[in-house]
């Protein structure tokens, strides 16, 4: 379920009007329901209901400080990969002993800032980061809390950039070598505390089968590191999959009576009675991780039709956002449903919507047929509050978008727009 839906022949946010953000704050921008992201959070909350768990929000998918406060008031713990994503979650509230700090290339100064803050634990990507970790933590005379990541080689058959869990990916530690890992950090370590096991392997899924292998597999290994070191929670991860295309139709009867079982996505009801199950007797602390289920259907980027140029080959719809506003499309192939602000008729036409950045890659789409919008006429890809503004650049020397949050009737910018003048302030 989302936030977003035609009103009166025009795409709201709730209860406002998608047209009015864009007409008063300007293209492109980012814009977020914060109904939905409280209700996503609440309901993969409730999926797990049965076995002792936390949400760690994946801090990564989308950083900005009144999002993460909103999940902190939900209660949510969070999910971080560097000393910046702690400090963020600090100034939003949110609570150092209840993150997990992951990544495979933690600095010194990081994981110092991260110990003096007092986070819940360091998840290791090696054995190499674990004994630096027992070093830096000796030196400040304290205990780090650590869980080794663990690289249980399971499929995630997702896109290759965003799989993690095999064994030729760089996170983690082979399944083969944990058990001994374990056993010679509780030998030669003082300085750490081995407080959990982690694992994570991949993002987008949206399939329950590769959740199933993997915690199957690992599950006979976290008893036995629960009996021989006394661990206390066991990190599950993120990665649920979520709806790109039918955006609007997808909190529909109509749209699920039309897909087949197969073919039906990955619910939240579905994760938790698949896994809660397999999880409930462990008598472990289960932490997730999720980012993108909580925050991705949750925002849309708006973005103005600058001209149309038709060659002959392609139509080309030209916009005001680029790929350094959202860089899905050219990164991996991401799709993002394009849907005009005013409710289309049934004319269609085959374009590719592209940017103004000086690269070939810059594009949105490429051949999909789409309700014939006009210059000055804005647009909203959606599915765009997870790895949109977080992943945004200054490339081309263009100024980062603002953000706006709605929350029911209410829209509240919560980034401004960059000037110019910011894009060069920090230079001589």
């Amino acid at each position: 379920m989302h936030g977003f839906a035609y009103r009166n022949g025009s795409l709201h946010c709730e209860d406002v009007d998608l047209q009015s953000l864009a007409e008063s704050h300007g293209t492109p921008l980012y814009v977020y329901s914060a109904g939905t992201i409280r209700d996503h959070y609440r309901r993969l909350d409730q999926a797990l209901e049965g076995v002792d768990h936390e949400v760690a929000y994946a801090v990564k998918a989308n950083s900005n400080l009144s999002v993460l406060r909103l999940l902190a008031d939900e209660g949510a713990g969070f999910d971080i990969v560097s000393g910046g994503e702690l400090f963020r979650v600090i100034e939003a509230g949110g609570e150092p002993a209840r993150c997990t700090f992951a990544g495979v290339g933690k600095t010194r100064r990081e994981i110092e800032y991260a110990l003096e803050q007092g986070i819940y634990s360091f998840n290791v990507e090696s054995e190499a980061e674990l004994r630096y970790l027992d070093q830096v933590a000796g030196e400040l005379g304290v205990t780090a809390p650590a869980a080794v990541r663990v690289n249980p080689n399971v499929d995630a058959r997702t896109h290759k950039y965003i799989s993690t869990g095999k064994s030729e990916n760089k996170f983690g530690v082979d399944f083969e070598q944990i058990a001994d890992l374990y056993a010679r950090a509780a030998k030669d370590l003082p300085n750490v505390r081995l407080r959990g096991i982690q694992m994570h392997i991949g993002s987008q899924l949206t399939s329950i089968q590769p959740f199933i292998e993997a915690v199957e597999k690992v599950a006979p290994l976290a008893a036995r590191l629960r009996d021989e070191h006394g661990i206390e929670f066991w990190s599950i991860g993120g990665g649920i999959g979520i709806i790109y295309q039918d955006c609007l139709r997808s909190g529909t009867i109509d749209w699920w009576d039309e897909k087949s079982e197969q073919d039906r996505p990955l619910t939240l009801d579905e994760y938790g009675r698949e896994l809660v199950p397999r999880l409930r007797d462990l008598g472990l602390r289960i932490l997730l991780e999720p980012g993108r289920c909580i925050a991705g259907n949750a925002g849309v980027l708006l973005t103005t039709c600058l001209y149309e140029k038709k060659g002959s080959a392609k139509t080309f719809k030209i916009v005001d956002a680029g790929m350094n506003d959202l860089i899905r499309p050219a990164l991996y192939e991401g799709y993002h449903e394009i849907v005009p602000l005013r409710e289309p008729g049934a004319e269609r036409l085959k374009v590719d919507v592209v940017g103004p950045i000086c690269e070939s890659g810059d594009f949105f789409c490429q051949d999909h047929e789409l309700p014939d919008f006009q210059p000055g006429e804005a647009v909203a890809l959606m599915s765009s509050g997870a790895y949109g503004f977080v992943m945004a650049s200054n490339y081309n020397t263009r100024p980062m978008p603002a953000e706006v949050l709605v929350d029911g009737d209410k829209a509240s910018v919560i980034r401004k727009r960059q000037t110019l003048e910011d894009l060069v302030a920090a230079e001589r």
